[in-house]
Parts: C-alpha cells; structure tokens; sequence
C-alpha cells in the first residue's frame, strides 16, 4: 500500500474565507462566527484514490494580517501546492492576491526548480455584489502562472471539493509525469476551471462559473 503527504498552503488576506474553506472541505462543516487565525492552522484531510493508494493533504492556513507575513518563509517551507483564496465582493482582496503570489514565488520552489503550483479561487459567489470580473481573473491568472482558478462559496459547499480534486490531480501529474485525467479542466494555461459536467449544479440552481 502506498502512502504519500502533500503540503498544501491555502493564503490570502484575511476574512476571505481561508479557515472556513478548510474546514468545509475536511470537515464538510460551515461555522458564520468568525475567528481570525494566528499565525497558522492545521488541518488533515485523507484521500483514499484506490485500494492501494492513500493521499494526506496537509492544509497549512496561513494568518492573512499583515503582521504574520515575516513568518511566511518558514510556513511555506516544502510546500506541494498553494491555493490562494480571495472574496470575490472585495476587490482589494483580489489585488492583494499578487502580494501573496510574489511572497510564495520568492521564498519557496519544487525540488527541480519550478514555482510551487498555485491555484486561485473566487469565494463567496453566493452574494450578489461581485466586484471582479471572469475577464479580470482570467488576465491576472494567466499574466502571473496560475495553473487556473474557480469560482466558488464555501458557504453554500460549491466547488469546494472539487477545486481541490483538480489540484490533487495537478499534484499527481507532475510526480508521475503524466497527463492528469480530470473532472475538471482549465480553459488555456491558468484559465478559469470549470467543471466538464456541471448540468447536475445548474439544475440544483448552482453554476461553477456563475452563469
């Protein structure tokens, strides 16, 4: 039986939604109080892809107030992935997103050298009021090596799980290098990801891409 751990950071100013993503996803519970991590939160989550193969995500989320950034380098340290998570009806959470993408590209790397893959998500798109468009994101993924981004609200569980299965499969394919067979795909190099069957959402009145 094999075994393999991948640390996963999840980023991002604070109040966007990072420790409710986690525990969503780990957990499949929402909590709407409210609690500002300090410094960094750690959560397990096991994946069982097939008799003999088992995955551990290690989530590793990180504090979004400023104070915590000089302690970045030592979070980052061995890092498989990085989601960076932003409120999509809070733009400046969305322009700080290269903060964060520049902070993770300078402190942390693969072993061979490449950037740590990072994935971008639009959290709350269960409120109306969106202050970033599709067009925005997708420029701004593609311009600074996203390997994609989606839409998703962690409140309503909407492509929580699913994000995260992508990501795996990113994971997955550069230690095997091979192609990842996904349940997701992404519209060109970091493009927007979007789910190849999305009826079943659209009919429960929810849409990956908010269409």
């Amino acid at each position: 039986m094999t075994e393999r751990l991948f640390k996963i950071l999840i980023i991002g100013d604070a109040t966007v939604g990072k420790t409710s993503f986690v525990q969503r996803y780990v957990n499949d519970s929402f909590k709407r109080e409210y609690k500002a991590t300090v410094g960094v939160d750690f959560a397990l989550k096991v994946i069982q892809i097939s008799e003999e193969d088992t995955i551990r995500f290690q989530l590793w989320d990180v504090a979004g107030q400023e104070r915590f950034t000089s302690m970045t380098r030592v979070y980052y340290k061995d890092a498989s992935a990085c989601v960076i998570i932003f409120d999509v009806t809070a733009k400046q959470t969305f322009h700080n997103c290269l903060k964060w993408k520049k902070d993770l590209d300078s402190k942390v790397s693969l072993p061979d050298g490449r950037c740590v893959p990072c994935m971008l998500l639009a959290n709350k798109i269960d409120l109306q009021e969106k202050a970033v468009t599709e067009e925005e994101v997708n420029e701004f993924c593609k311009e600074n090596n996203f390997i994609g981004w989606t839409e998703i609200s962690v409140k309503d569980n909407v492509n929580v799980k699913e994000s995260m299965n992508f990501l795996l499969e990113e994971i997955l394919a550069r230690h095997t290098d091979t192609q990842p067979q996904r349940n997701m795909e992404a519209e060109g190099e970091g493009g927007h990801i979007k789910l190849k069957d999305n009826a079943k959402q659209a009919k429960e009145g929810r849409s990956c891409c908010g269409s």
